[in-house]
C-alpha cells in the first residue's frame, strides 16, 4: 500500500483513514490536503476519485481548478476540458437549468469543453468512466491545437 500522490509507503491506520474519507489510498499529508480541499470546495469524493485514476493512467489533471467563473471540479488544461462531477439530479428548475446553459456557453465561447459526470458512473464505472474521458481527450487533441 502506497500513497497515490507522493508513493510512500502506508500504514493501516493511514490506509484506512484516507479509504473512509475518499476511496483512494492516501498518506497523512495529503490526505488532510484532500480532507482541507472538500471543506472548501465541496468536492465531491468521486471528483477525488476520478482524480487519481486519471493520473494513473497518465493524464495530467488539475483538482479544484478555478476558470475564471468557478471552480470546476477537475480540469485537463492541455484540451481545456473541464469536468464537473454530478451529484445534485434532484428536480431542476427552468432557471437552473438555464444558468448550467449560459455557464456552459460562457466558457465554450472560451474554448473550453465542459463535461457533467453523473457521481454514480465514477462510484460504480471508475475504469469505464476513465476510458471514456481519455477518449474524450484524444478527441479534442485532434480537434484543438493542444496548449
Amino acid at each position: 500500500m502506497t500513497c497515490k500522490e507522493c508513493f510512500s509507503p502506508l500504514g493501516y491506520e493511514d490506509h484506512k483513514k484516507a479509504m473512509d474519507l475518499v476511496g483512494v489510498e492516501l498518506c497523512e499529508r495529503h490526505r488532510k490536503l484532500i480532507e482541507n480541499i472538500i471543506k472548501e470546495k465541496d468536492t465531491p469524493k468521486e471528483a477525488i476519485q476520478l482524480y487519481y485514476a486519471l493520473k494513473n493512467a497518465g493524464v495530467n489533471p488539475m483538482l479544484e481548478w478555478w476558470d475564471g467563473n468557478k471552480s470546476v471540479d477537475i480540469a485537463i488544461s492541455r484540451v481545456k476540458l473541464n469536468i464537473d462531477i454530478g451529484t445534485d439530479y434532484e428536480l431542476m428548475t427552468h432557471k437552473q437549468a438555464l444558468g448550467e446553459l449560459e455557464e456552459a456557453m460562457h466558457s465554450f465561447k472560451n474554448g473550453f469543453t465542459n463535461i457533467r459526470i453523473p457521481h454514480i458512473l465514477v462510484k460504480y464505472y471508475l475504469k469505464d468512466t476513465v476510458k471514456y474521458v481519455i477518449g474524450i481527450i484524444e478527441g479534442l487533441k485532434v480537434n484543438l491545437k493542444a496548449v
